[in-house]
């Protein structure tokens, strides 16, 4: 039960993290809320890092580096 709602919540803020970049065009609530979507890991919880699929890590990873460039667009565009 506890996944099944660790992946909803995890879809919900990245499907908002999805509106505030295409409809709002505001990167930093996108960012902010892609980073929450990362404290509801959407795989199973009970598996450490090491014993993972190789592409579970990857999309944990990669999600990660979405946060970052976009952290790093606000930062580095708007630093007026």
């Amino acid at each position: 039960m506890k996944t099944n709602f660790n992946k909803i919540l995890y879809i919900g803020f990245v499907l908002l993290s999805i509106y505030f970049i295409a409809f709002k065009r505001d990167f930093s609530d996108a960012a902010i809320q892609l980073g929450i979507a990362l404290a509801f890991d959407p795989f199973d919880q009970t598996v450490s890092w090491k014993e993972r699929p190789f592409w579970q890590k990857a999309v944990l990873i990669i999600h990660l580096g979405i946060v970052a460039a976009l952290f790093g667009y606000e930062v580095g565009f708007n630093d007026k």
